[in-house]
Formats: C-alpha cells, structure tokens, sequence
C-alpha cells in the first residue's frame, strides 16, 4: 500500500513483515524528523532561553497539541510516557494507590501482560480485589458478565480496546458508560486499536487511554497516556525530579499540574516530536485506507488457510481486524515459526504476552500474522507459500 514510504524494506527487499502488532516500521518522514531535530535544533526543553532551546520546546508542546487533536484530547490530559506499559503502571501507581481493601479492578480475561499484572500487583499489596470479565468463544466481551460483576464496589475497569491476541474490538464507549453509572474509572488499553481505527477519546468517554508509538509508525521509547486532568491533579506524582514541581525546599515540595507533574526529568524529546510526524502521516492517508486495506488482506489470508485446512483460529475471524492468530493441527508453531523465518518471511509466535487468553483458547502458544498500512497482497501471498511449504516439511 505504501511500502515504498518505509525504507526497511528497500533495504531488505526480499523482507515479508508480518509482526506490526508487535512493532511497526518507521517512514522516511519520521526518520528524517528525527534527524532533522537532532542535527538542527536539539536541546533541553523548558529550561534554556537560548534559541535551540526555545525552538525545541515549542516543537515538543506543538507534538502535545498533534496528539490531543489525533484522539480529540486537551492538550493538557496528554502525559508522555515510554509507552502503554508504561502508561498503566502510572496509572496503577497513582490512582490505584488511592484504592483500599475491599474496592474492586474489573479487566477482561484477553489483556496483555502489561494491563493485567499491575492489577495483580495492586491487589497483592493494597488488599484490591480483582475480577476478570468473560470473553466468549468468537473473542467478543460478555456484556452480560461484564455487567453482571460491575456494582458499586467497582473503582476501575481497565480493557483492551482491541485484543493482541484475538484481533476482536471491545465496546469500549458502553464499557465506558456503564463503569461510569456506578462511579468507577475507566482505563482503555489502545496499543492495538490506534493503529487501525480512529480514536475518540471524548467520545468513547473514558478517563485513561493510554497507547505507544511505535505502534503507530512512530519511534519506540515514547508513548502517550490520555488521563483526565481533574483525575491526576489531585494525585501524587510517582516519579519525581525535575520539571515536575513549582517551588522546592528543603522543607517541602509543591508539584506541578499535569501533565508536567508526571513528567519528571528530561523526556523522550526527539522521539516525541516523531511521533507527532507519525500522527500526521497517518492522518494525510486517512484511515478509511487503512481500514479497507485491512479488510482485504484479511479476507485474502483466511480464504488461503482455509483452503490449507487443520488451520484452528483463536476466536471468529469475523469479528477480527488487523491481525489472526492461529495454530495449524499437527504443526508445532514454534517449528512453523522457524521455516517461515528461514524464507524471511517474519511473523510472532508464542502467548503474544497475553498467556491467559491464549490458554483459554487451549493453545500454549499460537502464530500471529498482523498488517500494517505496508503490506500488500503479494505479503500475503508469500506468507501462504511459506506456510505451505513449512507444512510440507513438518508433516
């Protein structure tokens, strides 16, 4: 689709790349971005009245208000961080230390690692009690669950907007809506659905988003956490340094208002300002584009695992968007895995750090193919090749 934008592959022309969901390749435009700050104007922001300094700060703010408008924010509920994980675990280390014994976490039974071991964490050490809604066979939310096990002990619901794993999108608005009527916050996780669908965060209603750039085409060590300002301002920062306070003494300390408040010490600068760059290529091909060239490189690899047969899906491939996971009967992934990156044909292969979800679907570990705005038919068809001839290997 626009593979010539992504210098990787000019520079590996043979290359298949099948592993966006876990990190997507960078544009030139960002690329050159980087270099360009780096080479031109690079300094510490907020802190020099010389004018790289000045220069490099409005370029840093600026990629703030890039952000906020891409998922219709305020500028001041953006808080840089390295990434979602990171993003998260602010969360579980701020709001949730507001928490006490007995107040409930409710997250789905599909979450990545990252939005399911702080939780974890939590109730191990504040006495929380944490709940895990059900996900049905097709990797749809049970909202008859989720609302079942939602009441007024409810504090937080923390879920996938999109699932790493099973590929299926999550009602995040009603999810949103209903946490909302029994006075809990709600977290949406949006590393996955970022890149494939647009984000409204004031539309969905949520009170964190939090999703990383380099899963959006942009750098990685840089990500954002979308957290309303009236929630965070009366939150102590869990990170302190510089940047983060109004007046230090030796006998006391005032912080800052969010986002500064957490954001302490020199942030990812650079990357910050690619990021921006990202956004706004994403935005100039729209993602309309985006979103037929997912449908149409999913139809055409389910039709050709089909046509493989003994393929077992993890979840319904209707319900699915950017991404399959899937074992082949017979076939171990690992070994699959390994013939296709013999061909350089690169796809993921394990629990996708999501182990629960993929062992309710009774698989230890599964193959995942996932697409970015790079890839084209001939990808797929490749891919398909490669499995095939793995088959003939293996069996």
């Amino acid at each position: 689709m626009h593979k010539n934008d992504f210098p990787i592959f000019s520079n590996n022309p043979d290359l298949i790349y099948l592993d966006t969901a876990a990190s997507a390749q960078k544009p030139q435009v960002v690329l050159d971005k980087m270099m360009e700050v780096m080479t031109t104007y690079y300094a510490n922001v907020h802190r020099g009245t010389y004018p790289i300094s000045e220069k490099v700060t409005t370029a840093f703010e600026q990629a703030r208000q890039t952000v906020a408008k891409f998922i219709n924010a305020r500028s001041k509920d953006i808080i840089f961080v390295r990434g979602a994980t990171e993003g998260i675990n602010l969360v579980a280390q701020t709001f949730g230390k507001t928490l006490n014994e007995g107040d409930e976490v409710l997250i789905s039974e599909a979450e990545h690692h990252a939005n399911l071991v702080p939780w974890q964490l939590l109730a191990e050490q504040k006495g929380v009690v944490l709940k895990y809604t059900h996900v049905d066979g097709a990797g749809l939310l049970d909202m008859d669950d989720f609302k079942s096990k939602l009441s007024e002990k409810t504090k937080l619901v923390s879920v996938t907007h999109m699932s790493n794993v099973l590929g299926s999108t999550f009602p995040v608005k009603e999810i949103s809506c209903l946490a909302h009527e029994q006075g809990a916050k709600v977290l949406i996780d949006g590393c996955q659905a970022i890149a494939h669908l647009p984000v409204d965060v004031t539309d969905i209603g949520c009170d964190f988003y939090a999703f990383s750039g380099h899963k959006i085409y942009g750098p990685t060590g840089i990500g954002v956490l979308y957290a309303k300002a009236e929630v965070m301002n009366g939150l102590d920062p869990w990170q302190c340094g510089g940047d983060m306070i109004k007046t230090v003494s030796y006998e006391k300390t005032e912080f800052a208002d969010t986002p500064a408040r957490f954001e302490a010490g020199t942030p990812a600068i650079v990357e910050a300002i690619a990021l921006a760059t990202a956004v706004k290529y994403i935005e100039d091909i729209g993602y309309p584009a985006l979103i037929e060239n997912d449908k149409l490189l999913l139809e055409q690899l389910v039709l050709g695992l089909d046509e493989i047969g003994n393929v077992q899906y993890l979840g319904d491939v209707a319900y699915k968007s950017g991404l399959v996971s899937f074992n082949v009967k017979g076939m171990h992934p690992q070994d699959i895995s390994m013939i296709l990156g013999e061909q350089n044909v690169a796809i993921r292969v394990g629990h996708h750090c999501a182990q629960p979800i993929t062992e309710r679907y009774g698989a230890s570990a599964s193959l995942r193919v996932s697409f970015g705005m790079y890839n084209d038919s001939e990808d797929v068809e490749a891919f398909l090749a490669a499995l095939k001839k793995a088959r003939r290997l293996l069996v």
